[in-house]
Order: C-alpha cells, then sequence, then structure tokens
C-alpha cells in the first residue's frame, strides 16, 4: 500500500508500512520513558509509604503523593508529554494530586496501543476526584468556606482602626471578608483585642462567620535610628530621618546601637569616612561574609559586602542607578547569607498564649527548615492549641527550597497551609524569579493536598488609590488557582473586596488550578537527594530551579 502526498511541488510516493513502522518506534521510545518514571516511582515507595506513616492520619496519602511527585519531577517531562498529548493518552500537566494513579494509567494505555495487557504494582493510590476532594476537605478545615458561590477564601490585612471602627470590619465582612488578619508586628495586645472583639461581634451581627489570623512577627532585621542634621537651600539647620545611597557609594552597618553617621568628604570630593548606620538585630554582622549580597527597603537599595571586621559590614551600592534615601526602620535582606537567627523570638513566645486564646489560625514568619516547625510544634504542645490552623510563610531562600521537608514535618499535626509571601520572595530571589517560584510553590503543595495563600499587593493599587490597574486585574485572576488571596490594607480595601470576589466567582468557572510544561525541578532533586541518597536517587541532569547567580 502507498501513500501519495506532495513536498516542494514534487510527488513522492511513501510506503505506509514504513509510516507504521516509524509510529510503532515512537510508541516504544514512550513506553521506555514512563517506565524508566514508572521504576523510579517502585523503587521510592518504600520511602514514599514510609513517609505517609510518619504524619498525621488526615495527611498519610497526601505525603506518600507529594514524596512520589518529587520523584517525577526530578525528569522533564516537556518532550514525552507532547508525544503522550498526540496520541491522546495523558494528563502529566495535571497529575501532582494523584501521581501514581497519573502515572501508571499513562503506561496501561499506551502499552495496550502496542497490543500488551499490563497491571502495575499494588500500592495505595488516588485518582483525580479523589484528590480534589482531599484539598477541598483540608482547605474547609482550615479556612471558613462559608461562601459556596467562590473556593477561593478572601483574606484582609486589618489596618489600625479596625481596633475602634467596628462599621469598617462590618462592611469588610458583608462584601466577602471571609478571613480576618492581625499582624502582630504592629500595634500592642490591647489594640489586637479591640480588633478581636470587633470581628467577632461585626460577624455576630451579620450572621456571616469570619475567621481571625494571626501573624508572628519573627527576627525582623531593620535599620536603625537615622537623624541627621543638614542645611537646607537657605542655610537653616533641619533633621532629615534618611540617607541618600546610589552607586558606588559605601555604607558601614554597626552592631553598636547607635544614631545614624553621615559621609564625610575631603576638599577634593574624596570620600573620608562612610555614612554608618545601626542594624536592628546585631547577630547578621556574625553571619553575613564578603561577596554577600544585602538589599535594603523591599530591594529598592543593593548593596555588596567589600569588608568585614568584628562589629562591622562595610557595603558599596550597586544595581541603584538612581538616588535613593534610606530611612529608619527599613527592611534588611541577606538572601545569600545562612542567618543563625530564631525562627520564634522571645517576642513571639510572650504573644502565643493571645494568640491561642484568640485566633483560628497562626502565621509563622521566618520559618526555614524543617527543625523550625518543629520547634513551633513544641511550643504549641504548651497550650490547648488543638483548633489552630497553622500557616507556613514562604518569604525567604532557604523556605522555598526546603519547603517538601518542612510540609512532610508540618503534617504531623491537623489544619496546615502554606503563604507566598511574594513581596519577601521578590526581594531574595530577584523579580525576574518570582512568578516561577510562586508557580512551583503552588505544584508542591498541591501535591501535598495543603491549600495556599497568595499573598502581597493583590489589589494594591486599588486598595491604596481607589483606581486598579490593568496588570493588577490579571494577577487577582491569577489569585483564583489559590485556595485563598490575601489583600492588603489601605483606604479602599472595601472595594478591593467586592471586585476581588467578583473576579474569583467569575474565573472559576474557567480555571482550576494550572497546566505546565513540566520541565525538572530543582527543588525536587535536592528534596529527594535530603529524603533518600544520592546512590538512590542520583541527580538528574538539566533540572530547573534556583541558579547560584
Amino acid at each position: 500500500m502507498h501513500l501519495v502526498i506532495f513536498k516542494k511541488d514534487k510527488k513522492e510516493l511513501i510506503d505506509h508500512s514504513s509510516l507504521e513502522k516509524f509510529e510503532c518506534m515512537k510508541l516504544k521510545n514512550v513506553e521506555l520513558e514512563l517506565g524508566k518514571i514508572y521504576q523510579s516511582l517502585v523503587e521510592a515507595e518504600t520511602l514514599a509509604t514510609r513517609s505517609g506513616s510518619m504524619v498525621h492520619t488526615d495527611y498519610q496519602l497526601s505525603a506518600t503523593n507529594l514524596v512520589r511527585y518529587l520523584v517525577l519531577r526530578r525528569y522533564d517531562l516537556r518532550f514525552l508529554h507532547d508525544s503522550l498529548s498526540e496520541l491522546g493518552v495523558s494528563a502529566l500537566r495535571s497529575s501532582e494530586g494523584y501521581v501514581w494513579r497519573n502515572v501508571t494509567d499513562a503506561l496501561k494505555l499506551v502499552k495496550l496501543l502496542r497490543g500488551e495487557v499490563w497491571s502495575p504494582a499494588d500500592a495505595p493510590s488516588i485518582g483525580y476526584k479523589k484528590s480534589k476532594k482531599i484539598i477541598r476537605k483540608h482547605s474547609n478545615r482550615l479556612f471558613n468556606a462559608r461562601d459556596q458561590r467562590h473556593r477561593t477564601e478572601i483574606m484582609v490585612t486589618m489596618p489600625a482602626e479596625a481596633a475602634v471602627d467596628k462599621i469598617l470590619v462590618k462592611n469588610l465582612i458583608y462584601e466577602g471578608m471571609e478571613i480576618a488578619r492581625i499582624n502582630l508586628s504592629h500595634g500592642d495586645v490591647g489594640e489586637w483585642q479591640a480588633m478581636v472583639n470587633n470581628i467577632k461581634q461585626a460577624a455576630s451581627e451579620l450572621k456571616m462567620p469570619c475567621k481571625i489570623y494571626m501573624d508572628l512577627s519573627g527576627p525582623k532585621i531593620r535599620t536603625g535610628s537615622i537623624q541627621l542634621k543638614e542645611k537646607n537651600k537657605k542655610g537653616k539647620i533641619k533633621v532629615t530621618d534618611k540617607i541618600g545611597l546610589k552607586n558606588g557609594d559605601h555604607l558601614v552597618l554597626t552592631k553598636k546601637q547607635l544614631n545614624a553617621k553621615k559621609p564625610k568628604y575631603g576638599s577634593s570630593g574624596e570620600l573620608i569616612r562612610p555614612a554608618k548606620i545601626s542594624v536592628s538585630l546585631p547577630a547578621i554582622i556574625d553571619d553575613a561574609e564578603i561577596g554577600h549580597r544585602i538589599l535594603f527597603d523591599d530591594g529598592k537599595i543593593e548593596g555588596s559586602i567589600i569588608q568585614k571586621k568584628k562589629d562591622e559590614l562595610e557595603v558599596v551600592i550597586v544595581n541603584t542607578p538612581q538616588l535613593v534615601k534610606l530611612g529608619s526602620e527599613k527592611g534588611i535582606n541577606l538572601p545569600d547569607s545562612h542567618l543563625q537567627l530564631p525562627s520564634l523570638t522571645e517576642n513571639d513566645l510572650t504573644n502565643l498564649p493571645f494568640v491561642v486564646s484568640n485566633a483560628d489560625m497562626l502565621g509563622y514568619s521566618f520559618v526555614r527548615n524543617a527543625d523550625d516547625v518543629k520547634k513551633l510544634y513544641s511550643e504549641l504542645n504548651k497550650y490547648q492549641s488543638e483548633h489552630l490552623g497553622i500557616i507556613f510563610k514562604v518569604e525567604n531562600k532557604d523556605a522555598f527550597e526546603n519547603l517538601p521537608l518542612i510540609l512532610l514535618e508540618a503534617m504531623k499535626r491537623p489544619g496546615i497551609g502554606v503563604m507566598i509571601a511574594r513581596g519577601d520572595l521578590a526581594v531574595e530571589l530577584g523579580p525576574e524569579r518570582i512568578a516561577e517560584v510562586q508557580d512551583q510553590i503552588l505544584w508542591i503543595c498541591e501535591a501535598a493536598h495543603v491549600p495556599v495563600i497568595w499573598a502581597t499587593q493583590v489589589l494594591e493599587n486599588l486598595s491604596k488609590t481607589g483606581q486598579a490597574s490593568r496588570a493588577e486585574i490579571t494577577d487577582a485572576a491569577k489569585s483564583a488557582r489559590a485556595e485563598c488571596v490575601m489583600l492588603n490594607k489601605g483606604p479602599y480595601v472595601v472595594s478591593s473586596v467586592r471586585l476581588l470576589k467578583n473576579i474569583l466567582f467569575k474565573m472559576e468557572s474557567h480555571t482550576t488550578k494550572k497546566k505546565s510544561t513540566m520541565r525538572s525541578l530543582k527543588i525536587a532533586q535536592k528534596a529527594m537527594a535530603k529524603l533518600g541518597s544520592n546512590e538512590v536517587f542520583p541527580v538528574i541532569p538539566e533540572a530547573d530551579g534556583l541558579q547560584s547567580e
């Protein structure tokens, strides 16, 4: 039998049997690739089931599935998935919640196309529908699910006015706020208690439940006091609370708690003494090293450490072409430094009883690894905290890279979630990587059936100015992939809640979670190396993930 085709105006005859042989060869290659993945899953099954046996009963299948997902994502699946899609076989791009069934079903169908009947090894597994039910169950336990029109909950950060203005709180709940966030980095116990009272009273009067979430502060690395005297244009002395910095400027950070000193220049403009400021946590001076990056004020100013002394660091400003003014109490990030700071401060431990007594959820800041999870759980065991949901905030490089291990430890207690703190992550990892990283966090959490809070700058322009930009509308629409979205405070935040609720309602009828190209993930490579060994799970080349820069 022959097939006639036209190519470049020349008639060619192709043997149909040759085409069949070519397609059979492609099918065989697909089967071999799937077979390799299946064999890796089988080899990791002891580890996966052991991980499932070490967590709370609510998460046994979830922990097992998470380990299987890490095995799967060690591979670059892009070309395999394209071949499977042509055959109408695979849904590997949405396999997060049910890895074993997804891979084995795909392999079974490919073998059937080749005329072979096959059954996988017996292993506990879940399918697509059950995976969705599990994450919905975990989400409902953690969040307030009163409004069935949309599945993504809305959290709002309480402004200081919420302590005295019950009408504001009432309007927020009426428009769609289902979780009220109280940030313990600001205010005091009296203000927090007043907010709690207003939230509960407003929710009761409206007959619309609203849960309360409280953030522990964690260690805050900030600039010290800046009060400098300088002459204005009229020659009069004035006090400024900022130091201007740009490329090439030098700045000294000191352990000594002193007021800032401005730079001193010679008659020819040469630098005699750089500006000097103190830091809120002097221990960072010990942990930082020459060559490490340091960022100030949400990354607006970047520096590189060029000299280290016992009590000081000298920094040269880079990647800051325009003059930026650095003020007191501004955040400092050291993304390259391994900081020996406690994830729970003395202040956090002091506030913990208040949180346990008044909150439905606790936000754990500065978590970096599984040991930090153990420390929090050890403290919570001192109180009757079984009702308390725990949200692990991924806000630094360590937390992102250790996320699978953090989740496996966190699953030893029911009612957990993850917050993607996109602002802090963008500072630590660079703004060009935040879109990629937030997707990876969503994938890992979906594999673990753990609900996610999408946070930072959602509809921020609308909340602050009353007008939403087109870009932030698109960002808000993308947030529907998470189980909860957090809005920050602002004079127009009620309008933001109203708009976000409408966006979520519309988007959830169009999308659920995502599809990806399934490139291999470095985070999966690292996690499997820590969970098992490099001999059992060797690194597969060309994995994607955090690159050293």
